[in-house]
């Protein structure tokens, strides 16, 4: 199944709802809608389908995920019961994140990717990347959708897109095997890790970050293609700047599989429900890969088979309005 979330106004103003996703019908259906249809059908006055389908499909997709393997379930059969009565045309909607995730990590599991970016400083892959599927945190709160302006910061002039999966976690865990951390994954998604090259480096230097190098906004969408509808490890991966093919590749290159991901990630610490962990960058799956740059009103698409296709447009640079001044340093010190 493919769940995502569309905004809609209705009498509370601006909201989120959770839609499953038919694009070959080119139609999503509202499955609070449907839901609540589904069981005044069935008896249920309207104030109790209200309440019942707000608390099973609300406008968080991460706290739907919570609420257990029934969700997909329940999903399906509301679909075919009352489908009909709360659809809407897929190009008529404005979408949102298809989740919105508590916990955002980002992994680096491409080898390709990797030689190529630590070739350019002429020095080998650290040897980490080999021992685990190392990751930093990113920032839940800046997640956009698809068609989403993304945009610039006043103090990068090089921009860069990252054609990535995302891993949406389901069921918490803690201290898993990879051979049990396959039950923990709920579901794939595309994610482009929108990174400014220019800042990431420079605050990078200082050994931590990347931080405002990246933290400005990460993509995610168009939706959530759950986990038993796609193999996850061999998908094939398309980036395209302004409808140009700049890269291609294929999961099947990850050097970490996701089990294995998820439950390193899961070693003491517990993993929560709708938490989002990217597998990192394809091979040459960047523009900084193929020595290619950005501009402003750049329309990126990241394309991965099995399920769709994340459009973003990028901003003009913002403006200014405050920065920090360099402190003194003690004599001595030199340039490091």
């Amino acid at each position: 199944m493919k769940l995502g979330r569309i905004v809609r106004e209705d009498l509370d103003g601006t909201v989120h709802r959770l839609v499953a996703v038919e694009p070959d019908a080119e139609r999503v259906i509202d499955l609070r809608t449907a839901h609540r249809v589904h069981l005044e059908r069935n008896g249920a006055t309207p104030s109790a389908a209200r309440r019942i389908s707000a608390a099973w499909f609300p406008g968080s997709m991460a706290t739907a995920i919570a609420a257990g393997r029934g969700l997909v379930e329940l999903a399906a059969e509301v679909v075919a019961a009352a489908g009909d009565d709360a659809a809407h045309e897929l190009a008529a909607v404005t979408w949102a994140a298809p989740i919105d995730p508590p916990v955002l990590r980002d992994c680096l599991v491409f080898e390709q990717h990797l030689r190529t970016q630590f070739g350019r400083a002429d020095i080998p892959v650290p040897k980490q990347y080999y021992r685990a599927p190392v990751y930093y945190k990113a920032n839940p709160t800046t997640v956009v959708g698809t068609d989403a302006e993304i945009p610039w910061p006043f103090d990068s002039s090089y921009m860069d897109y990252e054609l990535e999966l995302g891993f949406v976690l389901g069921e918490p865990a803690l201290d898993v095997t990879p051979d049990e951390a396959v039950q923990h994954l709920f579901g794939v998604t595309v994610l482009n890790d929108f990174s400014t090259r220019d800042v990431q480096s420079r605050e990078m230097s200082a050994r931590l970050g990347p931080a405002k190098g990246k933290d400005f906004a990460t993509a995610l969408g168009p939706w959530i293609t759950t986990a038993d509808e796609v193999d996850v490890t061999a998908l094939q991966m398309l980036a395209r700047v302004n409808g140009e093919q700049w890269s291609k590749g294929t999961s099947a290159d990850m050097m970490w599989s996701p089990a294995e991901i998820i439950a390193y990630v899961s070693q003491s610490e517990r993993t929560v429900p709708g938490e989002v962990i990217g597998s990192g960058t394809v091979g040459s799956g960047s523009g900084s890969d193929l020595g290619r740059r950005l501009s402003p009103g750049d329309t990126v698409e990241l394309e991965i088979e099995g399920i769709g296709t994340l459009r973003n447009t990028l901003a003009s640079p913002g403006a200014v309005r405050w920065w920090p001044e360099p402190k003194p340093r003690p004599a001595g010190d030199g340039d490091a």
